[in-house]
């Protein structure tokens, strides 16, 4: 599945890291069940709070937006965020007594803190196309390996959960409206002709160290 016109553009220009996101190990234990679950855990509990600061940067993004569908768009994926991908962690958690009192206990991981920072501080100082660059590779990218695993099937149901969840049309259909509104956002704003602007230029080293702070995540969770 194609995630629209900018979005392949960026992974294209950065597909070496965007490799590194999307094949990691994590993902090759995860899919074959040879992921130790203290590492999905792990995992598990860091990325509740990743998901707490995301859906503050797309609150950003409601902010940054210069009309009613741009609004709309960013609106429903904090909505996505807060009441059906932070749920999931919620109950995965629960499954192994880990409540939710204990998820947000949690001690936040350096690598989780450069990442979410370095996306809340675009979001603060940078533009729209400079916020909806550094959230791109998170959203779709884990569209994107939803689908490349959804064909595996792990003995471990949490696994296999965790695999249909981003697999799934819901999500998929999150992917579908966020790449819609990076197309639109983008070509509004810079035209066709948006790979001769500087912004483009800053668009893709943002979208880069976005996908290099992803990698750093799956390995802080192997850790």
């Amino acid at each position: 599945m194609s995630y629209g016109l900018i979005f392949e553009s960026l992974k294209k220009n950065n597909l070496q890291n965007w490799l590194l996101y999307t094949k990691h190990d994590f993902l090759k234990q995860l899919s074959d069940n040879s992921l130790k679950k203290d590492c999905f855990l792990n995992y598990l509990k860091q990325d509740y709070l990743f998901l707490i600061q995301f859906s503050k940067a797309w609150s950003l993004a409601v902010l940054k937006s210069d009309n009613l569908d741009e609004m709309k768009i960013s609106a429903s994926t904090v909505n996505d965020l807060i009441n059906f991908e932070m749920q999931l962690h919620i109950d995965l958690c629960d499954e192994y007594g880990i409540s939710k009192k204990d998820l947000e206990s949690t001690d936040e991981r350096n690598e989780n803190i450069a990442y979410t920072r370095y996306v809340l501080e675009l979001g603060y100082s940078g533009d729209f196309l400079d916020l909806l660059s550094a959230l791109a590779p998170c959203v779709l990218g884990y569209g994107e390996i939803g689908l490349n695993l959804k064909d595996f099937k792990p003995n471990n149901i949490m696994y296999q959960k965790w695999i249909e969840t981003y697999a799934s049309n819901e999500y998929q259909d999150v992917c579908k409206n966020v790449s819609q509104l990076i197309d639109n956002s983008f070509l509004i704003r810079l035209g066709n002709n948006y790979k001769d602007t500087y912004k483009w230029v800053q668009a893709n080293k943002i979208f880069n160290k976005a996908t290099l702070l992803e990698v750093d995540f799956w390995n802080m969770a192997l850790k």
